[in-house]
Order: C-alpha cells, then structure tokens, then sequence
C-alpha cells in the first residue's frame, strides 16, 4: 500500500464524487467506480446482461479506440496518488488503462468536459485481472475533474483518487465556515493512534451513521492520553468548537482539550473539558488569535464521531 492512501479518495460518492458520463457501460453501471467500500461479488449470480459484477463494465469493443468514464471529483483538490482496482474481473479486465485530469470550474456538461484541456496525470499501465494498482501522481496542480480511460474494454470495480482538497473559499467571504472540515480543505496531518479507524473520519461530511465512520483508538495502557492534528483550510479564528461522541456508547473519551496552533505559538482554546457518550456537545471559544493547526486531544483514549471548527478566515 502506497502512503497516499491515508489521503481522503476525493473522488468517493459520500464525499460528493460522480462518475458524470461514460463512453459504454453495457454489462455494469459506470457509478460503481465511486462508491465506498471494497468491491462485492456472488458467483453464478446472472442477470439480464449476464454475470453481475460490482463494478463498471464496457461491451467487448470491435472497432477502434478506447472506453473512458468522466468523474467529477466531490472535493476539488491536488491529486497524489490513483488506485485502479480490478477486483473480481478476471477474464474480462482492461490489459491497460490511463488516467487524465481536468480544472473546469462551475457545473460543466459533460461535452464541456469533454472539449477540455486534460493533463495526463497517469500513463498507460498494465493492468491484471483482480488487483489493485497504485500509481503515485507528481504536482501541485488542482484539478476539479478526471478520466478513466480504459484500452481497449472491460470492467473495472473501484476507481480512488487520493489527494488533498482545495476547494474555492471565496464564496464564503464573510460568513462563517467550517475550517475543520475536509470539503473545505482541512485535513488531519498527524494523530496519536487509528487502530480501529482512519482519523480524516472526524472531519468527514454529515454524520457519523456508526463507529466505524468516527475515529477511534485501541485502549490506552500507558497513562497518557490519544490525540489528532487539524490542519485548518486557512489561517483563522474559530468560535465554535463541536464534539460529537454520537455511536460512541461505552468508548468515548471521558474528556477533551483544544489547542490552537500558529507557528511556534500554542494558544489554549478549550480546556480538559468532561464528556457525554453517544452526545453531540457545542462549546463556544473565546480566544481571537488567527491559528492554522488545532490539535484535540481526548483522555486517555477512545473515539470521536465528528470534530467541526466553525469560525471566519483571517
């Protein structure tokens, strides 16, 4: 597993990815490519179009060219890495596949996709039946949709676009945001422990419908105490701290502390305050230094559903 994995999949359907066009999908639906979770697959289950795959599947091409499938990534963003999984497809996988990327801003049509300018972020690569594949991706430059193509048919299950969302901030211009937030930009940069499930999970959009859609840590043997850092989408300061222990019923953290950091600066935003399980709690903060980072920290350990930071940019 390459290290961009841990970044959030910016194309993933909960966080607002869609597969917006495909040049065919005559055996399986193009919107599989971005759904969550790993792949499924019943053997000897047929429909209509013959065996069902959880995946998108083109017919077998008898003409020149290639197939391709548009996605519009949920959060714009730089990319570093793309998964191509081909899981399940075994005699029917694309023997080779490409991926381009795109920056059109608004709500294009896919034929102004189309006539866009593309980058080539991953060049031709051999595929195998039933495997993922990673491919790092080098730049900074943000991208707001990529392409998939495919060569010359086949199926493929899963398609991940990893990076780090750049969203554009200006339509906030004066009201009030969530700097936390990953659709805004914010990203958890280091934490303490994730046993049981990713931290980016807290800064995830809409609520936590389980624990494991929370972030939570194995239990602490040691005396000290679990924690993660928040990197905010821009420099700023926050008003409203929320912390959200719903599905956390015998593992929430019996406390919380927040600490804002600018620089070499640390600034107490909220002390060791006592926590409620299962509860979505709000504390209004009263420090109005701008700050870029905020790490939480929980005592001594379990599982948080939700961390927002609502507060203005510099």
């Amino acid at each position: 597993m390459r290290a961009f994995t841990i970044l959030p999949d910016l194309a993933l359907r909960t966080l607002g990815g869609s597969v917006v066009a495909a040049s065919d999908e005559s055996f399986a639906e193009k919107e599989s490519l971005v759904k969550p979770g790993r792949p499924g697959f019943r053997a000897a289950t047929f429909g209509h179009k013959g065996q069902v795959y959880d995946g998108w599947e083109t017919r077998r091409r008898r003409e020149p060219g290639h197939d391709w499938a548009l996605v519009r990534l949920g959060f714009p963003g730089v990319i570093r890495g793309v998964v191509i999984d081909t899981a399940w497809f075994k005699g029917n996988y694309p023997p080779h596949a490409s991926v381009e990327a795109a920056a059109v801003e608004g709500h294009p049509s896919p034929a102004e996709l189309l006539a866009a300018p593309w980058t080539e972020i991953v060049p031709p690569a051999a595929l195998k039946g039933d495997a993922e594949h990673h491919f790092e991706v080098a730049g900074d430059t943000r991208y707001t949709h990529v392409r998939l193509n495919i060569h010359p048919d086949g199926g493929v299950a899963r398609l991940r676009v990893h990076g780090e969302a750049r969203p554009d901030l200006s339509i906030y211009e004066g009201l009030g945001l969530d700097l936390a937030a990953l659709a805004n930009g914010g990203l958890v940069t280091a934490c303490s422990d994730d046993f049981y499930s990713a931290p980016n999970n807290a800064i995830s959009p809409g609520l936590a419908r389980h624990q494991a859609e929370g972030w939570e840590t194995a239990r602490r043997r040691d005396g000290g105490n679990d924690w993660l850092l928040i990197r905010l989408a821009g420099r700023g300061v926050i008003a409203l701290a929320e912390i959200d222990t719903t599905n956390l019923l015998f593992n929430a953290p019996a406390a919380v502390s927040l600490t804002g950091i600018d620089g070499d600066r640390e600034v107490e935003l909220l002390p060791r305050t006592r926590l409620q399980p299962d509860t979505p709690h709000r504390f209004r903060l009263h420090h109005r230094d701008p700050i870029t980072h905020v790490r939480v920290d929980i005592h001594p350990d379990g599982g948080l559903a939700r961390v927002r930071l609502h507060g203005h940019l510099a």
